[in-house]
């Protein structure tokens, strides 16, 4: 008796797509009405959000609006996941320097998540 021989092709290997976690952006959009009162908040508060991975991308600069009513600054950071952003937001040192904030400005903040990658 003959045997079969079988060739083998092997298949290709799938590939697994691990889609790294998709970042987060935290923004503000204020107006300082203390400017004096704002320098504590402005001077530390990258010391607060560094060890959460975040890292300004915007921090004022120039503005136009093309629609509706322009702020007067807008400051945007970065943070690896959305979990990082939120978790710097809710940490003691952000709550206390938030305060000085909340005195020295008018401002509406939000985190948004970024499309994964």
């Amino acid at each position: 008796m003959m045997a079969a021989v079988v060739a083998t092709t092997p298949l290709p290997a799938l590939a697994q797509t691990v889609q790294p976690p998709a970042s987060a952006i935290y923004v503000a959009e204020f107006e300082v009405t203390d400017m004096d009162g704002i320098k504590p908040y402005s001077a530390n508060v990258e010391s607060t959000f560094a060890p959460f991975g975040g890292r300004f991308i915007v921090r004022g600069g120039r503005l136009v609006s093309q629609e509706g009513m322009a702020t007067k600054r807008i400051v945007m950071i970065e943070f690896p996941s959305f979990e990082q952003a939120q978790a710097w937001y809710d940490s003691a040192a952000y709550t206390e320097l938030r305060r000085i904030r909340h005195r020295t400005a008018t401002s509406k903040v939000f985190t948004v998540e970024e499309l994964a990658r």
